[in-house]
């Protein structure tokens, strides 16, 4: 298993059952299944008896115009598969259609997924847990105005923006094969956001993510791109991710880390060309955690659905800093990982395409813009040792404030940020609940998604139940 540090982390962990039921179409690579799949894996190795499971309330509209247009978000709110013919402008204009399709309760479907992203960075900003979790997010593709790569809102957009408020700067990875073009488009040009992006480059989706594009403005080289061509295994990804991401914490030292960790990187994935095992994967996310960074840890690609569920399901092992066997529990969805039944699964022999040469050449350039960027003040940031990474003396603080994210962040990182009501688990897995707290539940969850003054954190005598007692972890 990845190292995955010392030290105990308070990890949340976002799930709606709700969201395995949502279809994109028969023969649609993308299938949200795989995130019940991943729910049940994990309950069915206990990991939830060391993290606070929580059912995010759904978000309204207005807080998804944060980032996204008013007419884009008004348009997923009211299309359906049965009016659609009656948005045949629209349709074109959102792009909206083969690889982005309409389909039922796609509304409710962008709700549940950002809900979760939202709500995780709420708790990061309040200090309420040190990792969230968020597997049905990560959906990376989306723009401002316009559907893209199976992604409709942009939640990696939407957590780092309510991260804003609290930090001074927040630093994006992305380990999904596909560029995260969405998310660099959105903070091209600001220097208190920096994305750092592993991915297969060429002739391929999105075909953005070029080394030379490094931000705009002031956002310029804070845009970090790292092309990499076909086989990708462990032993490579791993002599270039430590040591950029390394440099990158260095020079920016983020107040969070959202990571985005698509499956489509490993081998053997459906839409994927990279020959990354579980282990090299996950490798990734326990150097980021070693850090002691506060972490949003969303989902992303990830298309051959007995590979998804076993790769989040590690990481969220890593995540916890447990070891899980090797020989997968009994679970509702045994037969999708024959014949062997195992976690870990042989990677192909397929010839990795990317010498040491280029990528010691690309690293090199890396560096050669993360040295021109303005070194941040506050305190150095230092890897766990058990893991490795750069190591320094802490500084004193420092409160000066940097430039804002355009109209998209009016908080400023000194302002102690309010608590909006949906990010608070409405539906929180507790058990021996007074009557009266019950009810009060049930009155916070009818409440308007604006009520900002709302204290939601929970009562320190609530205790966890089984998810059984909450979740339906059959279906």
């Amino acid at each position: 298993m990845a190292s995955s540090g010392s030290g105990a982390r308070r990890v949340a962990y976002f799930y709606d059952a709700e969201i395995g039921n949502f279809h994109y179409g028969q023969g649609h690579p993308m299938k949200p299944h795989r995130v019940r799949m991943t729910h049940n894996l994990v309950v069915n190795y206990g990991l939830y008896r060391q993290m606070e499971v929580f059912r995010p309330k759904p978000i309204n509209s207005a807080l998804m115009t944060r980032f996204h247009s008013d007419d884009y978000v008004n348009f997923l709110r009211v299309i359906t598969p049965d009016n659609m013919h009656e948005y045949l402008r629209q349709l074109q204009r959102f792009n909206v259609g083969e690889d982005c399709p309409v389909f039922d309760g796609l509304f409710e479907f962008c709700q549940l997924y950002t809900s979760g992203s939202i709500g995780g960075a709420v708790r990061l900003n309040q200090q309420w847990s040190d990792i969230v979790i968020n597997w049905a997010g990560g959906l990376h593709h989306a723009k401002k105005s316009e559907a893209s790569g199976f992604c409709y809102i942009n939640d990696c957009v939407l957590g780092i923006l309510e991260l804003l408020k609290r930090h001074e700067r927040v630093l994006y990875i992305d380990i999904d094969i596909h560029h995260g073009d969405g998310v660099e488009e959105a903070f091209y040009t600001t220097n208190r956001v920096m994305t750092v992006s592993f991915h297969k480059f060429g002739e391929y989706f999105p075909g953005t993510g070029d080394v030379h594009d490094v931000g705009y403005d002031e956002g310029k080289n804070y845009a970090i791109n790292f092309p990499l061509h076909d086989g990708m295994d462990d032993d490579s990804f791993k002599s270039i991710f430590r040591p950029v991401i390394g440099k990158v914490i260095e020079v920016f030292r983020p107040g969070a880390v959202v990571m985005q960790c698509g499956a489509d990187s490993l081998s053997g994935d459906r839409l994927g060309c990279f020959n990354l095992s579980l282990r090299g994967h996950a490798d990734c996310v326990a150097y980021v955690r070693s850090f002691g960074i506060p972490m949003l840890v969303l989902g992303g690609g990830g298309y051959t659905l007995r590979n998804v569920p076993r790769v989040w399901t590690y990481e969220t092992a890593v995540l916890l800093g447990v070891e899980i066997k090797d020989v997968l529990p009994y679970n509702d969805y045994f037969e999708y990982y024959g014949p062997d039944y195992r976690l870990h699964m042989p990677v192909s022999n397929m010839e990795n395409l990317n010498s040491a040469e280029y990528l010691e050449h690309i690293k090199t350039q890396l560096f050669g813009v993360l040295d021109q960027v303005e070194p941040a003040p506050g305190v150095q940031i230092k890897a766990d040792p058990a893991v490795g990474g750069p190591s320094a003396e802490p500084q004193a603080a420092n409160g000066q404030q940097r430039a804002t994210v355009g109209d998209m962040v009016a908080t400023n990182a000194d302002q102690t940020p309010t608590v909006p009501a949906f990010a608070a688990p409405a539906e929180r897995v507790v058990a021996n609940i007074s009557a009266e707290a019950a009810e009060a539940a049930a009155d916070m969850a009818t409440d308007d998604a604006n009520d900002d003054n709302m204290d939601t954190r929970p009562s320190a005598d609530h205790k966890r139940a089984h998810p059984a007692e909450f979740y339906d972890v059959t279906d």
